[in-house]
């Protein structure tokens, strides 16, 4: 089993460490220092005390790599579209591409029935790059729990988590993703796969969708704006109207609104995703964690003034900062 992991920066280089000391056949596609450190000196993953290092083929072209079984793609949403061409080397007639990004996937009404069979999401596939570049015939879905940082090129910091769920989009069980599912898990990577992916895909979007704009717009940790009166109402506001799109397609949450802010809450100190790339001065991920959620609004005709609020504020505030095109 070939296995590419295109965009091997935090995420991808922690899988890419697990399954190359697995004895997997595993390669990755990065790019700057991150990739000359690993073509130097292999990767180097550090989990609490322990700290290994695996030698791992890394290059910048995939031309070099050729075709693979599996391309797990680990770049944030905004960044795919445009490398879609560029990973083409990396598909023969029987890969499969497993959609490991944050946010509504590209894919999500390929395999779903019903009257939205087939719609296509410009707000995460613009032009529908992916779903005619790679079809989504292809796609395996993955929504990804583990949280970990490039402390320095070519080290990687895991810092907790271990569970990457897989899901075909028609729910079935079948052969790729279950034998995707024992490689990781034979790499000590815990891997379900799962009938009903797409519940899991919400109650993750549940939060991004929230937290993440509210902490770029106020600077704020999660158990401050978790807690806070005003920043708890607004966030409580956007996921109900995000449950109720989610409840018309079909969607069941574990939990409730307000338990879900809870568990933000007990998240503690932590800054999120979108406000370490404004701060960072990184593109920030507004059109998969939030756009996306106002576009299904529209398509499922559902009101969502709130989102629509504060989906502005952040866009402005991205766009004076040069995070957003």
């Amino acid at each position: 089993m070939k296995i590419c992991i295109f965009g091997a920066g935090a995420i991808g280089g922690y899988m890419a460490a697990k399954l190359a000391q697995a004895g997997a056949d595993v390669s990755v596609v990065a790019r700057g220092p991150h990739l000359a450190a690993m073509q130097a000196n292999g990767l180097r993953l550090i989990e609490g005390e322990t700290d290994t290092h695996v030698d791992i083929t890394a290059e910048e072209d995939p031309a070099r790599l050729g075709p693979q079984d599996y391309v797990i793609v680990t770049l944030k949403a905004h960044s795919v579209p445009p490398v879609v061409d560029k990973m083409q080397p990396l598909i023969g007639p029987e890969t499969t591409i497993v959609s490991g990004v944050n946010g509504l996937p590209w894919w999500y009404f390929h395999g779903h029935g019903g009257p939205y069979e087939g719609t296509r999401l410009e707000t995460v596939d613009p032009g529908n790059a992916q779903w005619d570049g790679f079809g989504p015939d292809r796609v395996l879905g993955c929504v990804v729990y583990p949280a970990a940082e490039v402390s320095e090129p070519g080290v990687v910091r895991h810092i907790e988590g271990n569970r990457f769920s897989l899901g075909e989009p028609d729910g079935s069980k079948s052969e790729r993703a279950q034998a995707l599912s024992k490689a990781l898990a034979e790499a000590g990577l815990r891997a379900p796969v799962r009938p009903r992916l797409r519940d899991e895909i919400w109650l993750k979007l549940w939060g991004n969708l929230s937290f993440n704009p509210i902490s770029a717009l106020t600077h704020a940790t999660l158990d401050v704006l978790c807690t806070d009166d005003g920043t708890r109402q607004v966030a409580r506001a956007m996921m109900v109207e995000a449950q109720q799109i989610a409840e018309t397609l079909d969607i069941k949450f574990p939990v409730d609104v307000d338990r879900r802010i809870r568990g933000g809450a007990e998240v503690g100190a932590h800054r999120t995703s979108m406000l370490q790339d404004l701060e960072a001065g990184r593109p920030m991920e507004i059109d998969a964690l939030v756009r996306s959620v106002q576009e299904l609004g529209r398509i499922t005709s559902i009101p969502t003034p709130t989102i629509d609020t504060v989906l502005a504020l952040v866009t402005l505030r991205a766009r004076v900062a040069g995070t957003y095109p």
